[in-house]
């Protein structure tokens, strides 16, 4: 199966994943009813169609989407992805996920996610930045950077959020639009961006890693590791796991799958990428595989940085790894991690594992709030303290409550919202 290729079925399946993860954690803390139906249901979910004038002069309509899950701890946070399998029912299994995961880091933000369904292969540069801006219009107050402030994801990216900043801050009033600055991250550097929020997610992904590796006294060093998706989080997860001394086996993306048992150049795929418009098919230096082999080639660790349900009851048996660490939202289904777990493989959970984007999007909108700008070293600094205390939070949670890691994770996360509902009551 290629990895852009999600059925109908699959996208349901996710919806019906998190809210299975969520029901078990649940069921673990005895979660307050009540507050279990607040969790269960998102607060908001907004269609809107918009027509755009292509290039030819023609008019095309397009669906864009945000689904506002939860906003008790803070403003809405989570990223917009223009992707064909966008629809409300992946929007709001991915909102739910955010609202978790900035939960478990210990964010002041909710949880939102969103996007566009297009296949944006087919449109020119000039089209994309028109649909964009088009969409952030349509969206209107909808987002806001007090309110609901996206993030790039599956292809979008810091181009994309200058387009959607400079739209937002238009609509504003002169004296107001510089106070508008963070009502999107993952900007480019010049446009109020910050330094390392363009690794920040790979980065998080290796962290998790190295602190797994730590905790089981294992040495990275001539470990073989397989990716799924070779974009921003893919690339860089791999350039630290190189850097350390681990050895890139395999990779996959929609094009394909190449293999190289003595190991792939993280930097020269990635090279090799730039010049095929992001493909890793026919890079010289490894070997074409069947797509379906993929998960069955032999390594220590398999990182999936695609899209969701990419594991599953299917394939779980066939996976070599000791450790999956999830760079994706929802990579592995229910029912393929039963598999998994029972086989004790180790899955450093997606909220967990991938959190590095979203506390370098804290960063930045902190930079941007307070007008300050901190140099890369801080970032990364401040990074890998917050992901160690969440990774040492779930790793006690999951010894004392004799879970898994996952379900740590969520316990985690539910616990902090209760937390708030309890406290604050509900109006009116």
């Amino acid at each position: 199966m290629e990895v852009e290729n999600i059925s109908k079925e699959q996208k349901r399946g996710m919806l019906e994943n998190v809210m299975r993860q969520f029901d078990n954690a649940a069921d673990v803390i005895d979660l307050n009813p009540n507050i279990r139906k607040i969790l269960s249901i998102t607060n908001n979910e907004i269609v809107v169609h918009f027509p755009v004038k292509m290039d030819n002069n023609e008019v095309e309509v397009f669906t864009g989407y945000r689904v506002q899950h939860n906003n008790s701890l803070g403003p809405y946070k989570g990223g917009l992805r223009y992707h064909p399998t966008v629809d409300l029912d992946a929007a709001k299994a991915l909102a739910m996920w955010m609202t978790w995961k900035t939960s478990l880091a210990g964010l002041p933000y909710g949880g939102a996610k969103g996007g566009i369904q297009i296949d944006s292969s087919k449109y020119s540069m000039a089209e994309l930045e028109r649909i964009t801006r088009r969409f952030t219009y349509a969206l209107g107050d909808n987002i806001g950077p007090e309110f609901d402030i996206p993030a790039p994801d599956v292809n979008t990216n810091p181009q994309t959020m200058a387009w959607i900043l400079d739209t937002f801050m238009s609509t504003k009033a002169p004296a107001e639009r510089s106070a508008n600055l963070h009502v999107v991250t993952g900007k480019p550097i010049g446009t109020g961006g910050s330094e390392g929020r363009d690794r920040a997610t790979g980065y998080g992904v290796f962290l998790s890693i190295k602190f797994w590796a730590e905790n089981k006294k294992v040495n990275l060093k001539g470990k073989k590791f397989i990716v799924q998706g070779f974009g921003n989080v893919g690339y860089w997860a791999s350039h630290f796991m190189e850097k350390e001394g681990a050895i890139l086996a395999g990779v996959q993306d929609a094009d394909g799958s190449i293999a190289n048992k003595t190991g792939i150049s993280v930097e020269k795929l990635w090279e090799h990428t730039r010049e095929n418009n992001g493909s890793i098919q026919g890079f010289p230096f490894a070997s074409p595989i069947e797509s379906d082999y993929f998960f069955q080639l032999s390594c220590d660790i398999c990182i999936p940085s695609a899209l969701g349900n990419q594991i599953t009851a299917k394939n779980a048996s066939k996976i070599k790894a000791v450790l999956i660490a999830e760079g994706a939202n929802g990579p592995t289904d229910v029912e393929g991690e039963k598999v998994l777990l029972a086989r004790g493989v180790d899955i450093i959970p997606d909220i967990l594992c991938n959190s590095g984007g979203v506390i370098g999007s804290y960063f930045e909108w902190l930079q941007n709030r307070n007008g300050e700008i901190w140099q890369l070293e801080e970032v990364l600094m401040k990074l890998e303290k917050k992901l160690n205390e969440s990774f040492n939070k779930v790793l006690q949670t999951s010894k004392t409550r004799k879970v898994d890691m996952r379900t740590a994770a969520f316990i985690i996360a539910i616990e902090r919202l209760e937390r708030t509902y309890v406290e604050r009551g509900i109006f009116p």
